[in-house]
């Protein structure tokens, strides 16, 4: 069975792309499901599809983080695998959605969860906001902060993956330079310059729209916005990208992995000069 991949909100959780990717599982907040529930819902998981991935925000509250490390901790599970994500939500949604897609192939638990630090890379996410001055994720001028207090001003923002900040109608944000699709989520109707002006600019194959998740207005300290994340929508590519990494095993848990960290134990990989052959030792 594919490992599980879960979320911490129903509303992080896209549509599938196709009938062969399955839906993330969910672990919603300490005041909406008992611990005991919870505990129930990982070992289901964990039966049947022997390892978990769980993605979260870096915005999560510190009850609901401290929730996902008790199951852990109680089930004594070491194919939990808790991963935090800077990026922001709607952005954490697109991630989600390609590790879900990931799942289904052949890739191993280990490679799976270490390959979502690579994707992010691969994901630009912003927002359209009528205001900056509140906002401390992305770095803000003090001339930016005074000109948010004009009437009318709109601002791009870009968060991840290099912060990038424009008035709009003074400047345009740098976007990806491959092929790729626009997720765009409001509270009202989307702005225009994201379904138009920046479309365009990045020149995505599709526009799609998704509910605002809940977390948003937190993340952007605003919650009037409108925001997006460009994102690789097709599998086969996904696919090619993790599996060209050089793969290596974890020295401290074991595990089949990718880049410079486990995604289960977090342990990191040793520099090239300080690993050592199979079966050796240090002294």
């Amino acid at each position: 069975m594919p490992t599980a991949i879960a979320v911490t909100s129903p509303d992080l959780v896209l549509p599938a792309p196709d009938p062969h990717t399955p839906p993330a599982a969910v672990f919603s907040s300490p005041d909406v499901q008992p611990l005991d529930d919870a505990l129930a819902h990982a070992h289901r998981l964990l039966d049947v599809h022997g390892h978990l991935v769980v993605l979260y925000p870096e915005s999560l509250p510190a009850a609901h983080e401290r929730r996902l490390h008790t199951v852990r901790s109680i089930l004594e599970s070491d194919r939990i695998a808790l991963l935090r994500s800077p990026l922001p939500p709607l952005g954490l949604a697109a991630l989600a959605r390609q590790l879900c897609q990931l799942s289904v192939c052949d890739f191993s638990p280990g490679v799976l969860a270490s390959a979502a630090r690579l994707l992010a890379h691969y994901v630009h996410a912003g927002a359209v906001l009528n205001s900056v001055t509140r906002l401390d994720r992305v770095p803000v001028g003090l001339k930016t902060h005074a000109k948010s207090w004009l009437p009318g001003s709109q601002f791009a923002v870009l968060a991840h993956p290099v912060p990038q900040l424009v008035r709009i109608g003074a400047g345009d944000l740098e976007g990806p330079d491959y092929a790729c699709h626009l997720l765009v989520a409001s509270a009202a109707a989307p702005s225009e310059w994201v379904t138009a002006t920046l479309a365009t600019g990045w020149q995505v194959g599709a526009v799609l729209e998704a509910p605002l998740p809940g977390y948003s207005p937190t993340w952007w300290a605003t919650s009037k916005l409108t925001e997006f994340a460009a994102y690789l929508p097709d599998l086969s590519v996904l696919y090619q990208l993790v599996a060209s990494v050089r793969r290596e095993s974890c020295r401290w848990c074991g595990m089949e992995l990718i880049g410079d960290r486990c995604g289960f134990c977090a342990s990191p990989v040793p520099a090239p000069e300080l690993r050592l052959p199979a079966g050796g030792t240090y002294s």
